[in-house]
Order: structure tokens, then C-alpha cells, then sequence
């Protein structure tokens, strides 16, 4: 591709994944200027500050950065335990509740989207939690609608390796997408490169049948050949880890159909976000770097 891709996207960072210390609540001001002074990106993902002093700094720093702002709910359900789905009436209230607080502070910190994820289920309880799923998604969004013009956003995660998401198999997301989207204009899905081989689906698979909700990517990576191996399952390891499953190959693979599927357009530039994160004593600034490289090497090629 000759034209930039900032013609196309808005080349973001999930933050909180890239620098995991933050989510321990250390050094979040620190690594969140970082990224802003890097003017690679044009997108940050953050999520939750439990300190309201912290935040009202970060607050400050992305409001003169002029780069656009989502909000990542999937770790206020990891960390907790949390599952939207849960067929416990009492345990999906607290989880929606909870996401609840996520989209105030999303709006508190002037994000144009928030994203989050599917709980567990059991197989022979499968249709009840999905119908628990949108309960809670069309609460959510119904919230989020009630106090502004936010998006909301479902990613889809793996279903049988390690999150063990409900949504899913892509056949499950396209259906739960159109019945959202039925009363609540403001949802889509999430895609991920790094999912897609977790889902045991090729990217033309993953990619078109959900083509017309799809209102967010990123892009990483997953070890999935053997459990034996470094970084196994949802990880996140830099591109070309060692028995990974993407690289500068995929990432073109995934680009190209990202771009023939109209999602990437220079009409309605979409956020689409690194989600890499540093494995052992890796250096986050090298692994973003990395993540940089691939992307260079990749667009040359669209």
C-alpha cells in the first residue's frame, strides 16, 4: 500500500496489556505518557484507575494529547472473576454492575468506545447463558446510550483454550451481534488477530461473516501449538515469539481483509489497536517497538 495507513486507521495501543505493571496500579502516569508523546499512535486503550488523583492526571495528560481514547472493560472481569453471563441472577447483576461503573469512568475520561468480553459457560447450559449475554449486553448498552454517544463492543475471545468465552465461534457472534444491533445501534464486535487461530478459524472464516458489526480490531499474537510451549494460549506474546502463530504474513492476511471488508476507510477512520505484552523480563518498550515494525513491514505489503 503507497497511501499511509493513517489514511485508512487510527493505529492505537491497548495499554494496560503492553505495560501489565499499570494494571497493578504502578507506574500508570509514567507508561501513559509514553505512548502519548509517541506520535506512531493516534489511539490509547486504557482501563480502570481506582485512584481518582491518578486519573484525574491522566485525565489531563489525554485531553491535550489529541489522540482518541477506549476504554478496556475486560480486565474489570478477568481480575474480579466477574462473568456477564452467569446463570446466578445475583453474580450477573454485580458483573453488569460493575461494568456499569467501567462506562462512567470511560466517559469521565472522554472515550469514544468500551470494550468487553463473555463470561464461561457450560456446554449443556449453553443457550441459557447466552441468553443471559444479551440480557446484560442490551443493559449495557442501553446505559451507556442514556449517558452519551459511546460505542460498546464485545470482543470475540477463544472458546475452548483459554478464556473460554462463550462468544466465540463465529457463527455465535453473528448471531448475538444481530440481535443486539436489532435495539441498540450503538454495539459491535471487537476482533482480534491473536484470536483468530484461538477460534481454530482462518481470518477469511473469522472476518466476513461478521463484516457488517465489526466496529474495532486489534492486532497480536498466540501460541497455541502445544500447551508444552512459552506464551501458550491467550498471552499476547510479541510477533514472531517462538511457535507463534502470527507475523508480518498474517498481519497482511488480516489487513487485506480488514480493508476489502470496508472496515478500514479513510471515510470513518476505525481505532486498530497492538495488543502485545511482554513475556518474562522483556523490555515493553522493545515489545511495542516490535509491534511497530511488524505493522511498517505488513502495510507495505497490503
Amino acid at each position: 500500500m503507497h497511501e499511509p495507513i493513517t489514511k485508512f486507521m487510527k493505529v492505537g495501543l491497548v495499554h494496560f496489556m503492553a505495560y501489565p505493571e499499570t494494571g497493578k496500579g504502578i507506574g500508570v502516569e509514567e507508561a501513559i505518557r509514553k505512548t502519548l508523546v509517541d506520535d506512531y499512535f493516534e489511539a490509547i486503550e486504557i482501563t480502570w484507575i481506582e485512584d481518582p488523583q491518578v486519573r484525574a492526571r491522566v485525565k489531563k495528560m489525554l485531553d491535550s494529547s489529541h489522540m482518541t481514547v477506549a476504554f478496556g472493560g475486560q480486565p474489570m472481569l478477568l481480575t474480579t472473576g466477574r462473568n456477564i453471563n452467569d446463570l446466578d441472577e445475583a453474580r450477573r447483576m454485580d458483573a453488569v454492575d460493575h461494568l456499569k461503573k467501567g462506562i462512567d469512568q470511560a466517559y469521565e475520561m472522554g472515550a469514544v468506545g468500551f470494550g468487553f468480553l463473555s463470561g464461561r459457560y457450560e456446554e449443556v447450559t449453553k443457550e441459557e447463558s447466552y441468553q443471559a449475554l444479551v440480557k446484560s449486553t442490551k443493559e449495557l448498552c442501553a446505559y451507556a446510550a442514556a449517558k452519551g454517544d459511546m460505542k460498546i463492543a464485545l470482543e470475540v475471545f477463544d472458546y475452548d483454550i483459554d478464556k473460554r468465552s462463550l462468544i466465540g465461534p463465529v457463527h455465535l457472534a453473528k448471531r448475538f451481534a444481530e440481535e443486539i444491533r436489532k435495539d441498540h445501534a450503538n454495539f459491535g464486535l471487537m476482533v482480534d488477530l491473536s484470536h483468530i487461530p484461538m477460534i481454530h478459524e482462518t481470518i477469511e472464516e473469522n472476518l466476513e461473516p461478521i463484516k457488517d458489526y465489526i466496529i474495532h480490531a486489534h492486532m497480536g499474537n498466540t501460541v497455541i501449538k502445544d500447551p508444552s510451549y512459552e506464551a501458550y494460549g491467550d498471552m499476547h506474546p510479541r510477533f514472531g515469539f517462538p511457535n507463534s502463530e502470527n507475523d508480518v504474513d498474517e498481519l497482511v492476511e488480516y489487513l487485506r481483509k480488514l480493508l476489502e471488508i470496508g472496515f478500514l476507510n479513510p471515510e470513518r477512520r476505525p481505532i486498530v489497536s497492538f495488543e502485545v505484552k511482554p513475556w518474562g523480563d522483556e523490555d515493553p518498550d522493545i515489545v511495542v517497538a516490535n509491534a511497530k515494525r511488524t505493522l511498517n513491514l505488513a502495510w507495505a505489503r497490503v
